[in-house]
């Protein structure tokens, strides 16, 4: 018989540090599932029932959260610099047309 020791500390929206035997790891849990630094598991729908699959040991997990990190962030900034180019567009046009009348 083993013992087994897992504690997960939150870090607020989804954000975990996970403390085992192993080590500690890194994880982000979503709605559809939860992917870390050590592997991803996606959630099916069926309660008690998901799918797991572990990177293994080169530390590729946590090279696709920081991949997923990035993207997510330059896709925040490009929407946030387009809703500020079209707010100036309209602010713009809105300024002309009350001159013009």
């Amino acid at each position: 018989m083993s013992l087994r020791y897992q504690k997960r500390i939150n870090l607020g929206k989804g954000a975990g540090l996970n403390i085992s035997k192993k080590g500690t790891s890194f994880s982000k849990r979503t709605k559809y599932g939860s992917i870390g630094s050590r592997g991803f598991s996606l959630k099916t729908g069926i309660p008690g029932l998901s799918i797991r699959k572990n990177w293994g040991k080169g530390g590729v997990g946590l090279a696709v959260l920081f991949a997923i990190g990035a993207v997510s962030i330059t896709i925040l900034i490009v929407y946030n610099t387009l809703r500020l180019i079209i707010y100036l567009f309209r602010l713009a046009y809105y300024k002309i047309k009350t001159i013009h009348s």
